[in-house]
């Protein structure tokens, strides 16, 4: 999957937007980041399952991802690390657990 790619699936995501926050280009569901991609090193970091957790970081080129919450965001050192099919899952579920943290009537907007 390359960048332009992973941009138009996070933004098929319904309530998806995206901006630039710290030099990255975020998608978010209510001003809420569910993707964090890095366009200088192709690095992408999501929120996960806790327990997908240990699983993913075992994995070569996936790793805690640095200033989030520990073991509920990973950090894929590149786009190529996970096959596209599921990458969009995994970003799909990502969106989920963002989503699952917001008010009950704000959740009920998006399902």
């Amino acid at each position: 999957m390359d960048i332009e790619s992973l941009r138009d699936y996070c933004l098929s995501l319904k309530g998806a937007t995206e901006g630039m926050k710290w030099d990255h280009l975020c998608f978010m569901i209510e001003e809420k980041i569910f993707v964090l991609a890095s366009l200088a090193d192709e690095h992408l970091c999501l929120k996960c399952d806790p327990e997908d957790f240990d699983e993913l970081t075992a994995r070569h080129g996936i790793k805690q991802a640095p200033h989030f919450a520990r073991r509920q965001w990973v950090v894929l050192e590149s786009l190529e690390v996970m096959l596209d099919q599921e990458l969009q899952k995994r970003i799909a579920e990502s969106r989920t657990l963002v989503l699952s943290k917001l008010p009950k009537k704000t959740q009920a907007k998006y399902q």
